[in-house]
Formats: structure tokens, sequence, C-alpha cells
């Protein structure tokens, strides 16, 4: 029998099984988080599929996504990652990641943790949808709007709410899964 999943991820091998294991899990250690948070600013303007397919490239030329080693990249490093084809070779993108990796570290120092000031968004708690198709799902909430302007005030980049909002999907702040997912009531 075939499980009932999103829409949006049916079809391809590599969607479902992050559909089936990664999406809207509740993710609160930092290093995740801060994996996701990149990833997702290279999303910005594409579709997410594509990012899935080069992550493991991603992990391989930013260090782990180490985010105390990306703030220190030099030009050096940028021009590495610029000639690499195995990622998204976009110069705003990359340079984004490293003024956020400087701006995540501000964060932890101030809250204790990253996880610690981005969940303070939802309470602690996620928050669990009930939407029917992909067509219910929104872009953006109100949430997402104040925190991808909090973000911005701290000097992140690529964090509007469409991203931001896709972020806390991925990491489970926000349940999105339709309600005739299998994964709807696992999660």
């Amino acid at each position: 029998m075939t499980k009932q999943r999103c829409a949006w991820c049916v079809g391809d091998d590599l969607y479902e099984a992050y559909h089936d294991q990664e999406w809207g899990v509740p993710v609160y250690d930092d290093a995740t988080i801060f994996e996701f948070l990149i990833l997702e600013t290279f999303q910005a303007g594409l579709s997410w599929i594509t990012v899935l397919r080069k992550r493991e490239n991603f992990r391989a030329a930013f260090d782990n996504f180490d985010y105390h080693k990306i703030a220190t990249y030099n030009q050096n490093k940028i021009d590495t990652l610029l000639q690499d084809a195995g990622i998204i070779r976009n110069k705003l993108k990359i340079h984004a990641t490293i003024t956020n990796a400087e701006a995540f570290i501000k964060i932890q120092e101030e809250f204790g943790s990253f996880g610690k000031y981005i969940w303070g968004f939802v309470n602690g708690k996620p928050i669990k949808n009930k939407h029917k198709t992909i067509k219910d799902l929104p872009a953006t909430s109100p949430i997402s709007d104040a925190l991808s302007k909090d973000l911005k005030k701290r000097g992140f980049k690529f964090v509007g709410s469409t991203v931001i909002y896709a972020h806390m999907q991925a990491t489970g702040m926000v349940k999105d899964h339709e309600v005739n997912c299998f994964r709807y009531s696992e999660v």
C-alpha cells in the first residue's frame, strides 16, 4: 500500500525521503538549525529540490556547516566556493552565509543558543496547522514576518519572510503536513 504524502514531495525518491524523515520534525540543535537556515537562504528564488540535490556538496564546501569556521572565511575561501560547481555559486548568497554565521554566533552569545532564540517566536512549541492541500499552505505568516524582521535587524541576509517560513516548516516550528499525510499525526 502506498503511503499518503504531502503533494509537494510525491514522485521523487530524494524528496519523499526528506519529507518522510526530516521535514517538520522539531529541531532544537543549533548546528542543524544553522544548516537548514543556510540551505533555505540558498534556495531563495529556486526550488527546494535543487538545493536538496546539492546538500552533500554544500556540506563539503561549507565545512559541514560549522558556523565558527564559516564566520572566518576569507577571500581565498570565497573564490574557491565561487568555483565549486557542486553548489549554487551565487556571490551574494555566499557572502550572506559568512555574515549570517557571524550574526548566528552573536545570537548564541546573547540567548545561550540560537535554538532558544528562534523557538521563542513560537513559545517553544510547534504550531500545528490543518491544511488539506498544498494550495492551502501559506508562504508567510505573522510570525515569519516578525522573525524575518528581527533577523534582518540583527544583520542576517537573505532571510525574507518566505525563506523564514520555509525554515520554520523544515525545522518543525510550524507543522504543515497535509492532514491526510501519514506524517501529520506522527510529527
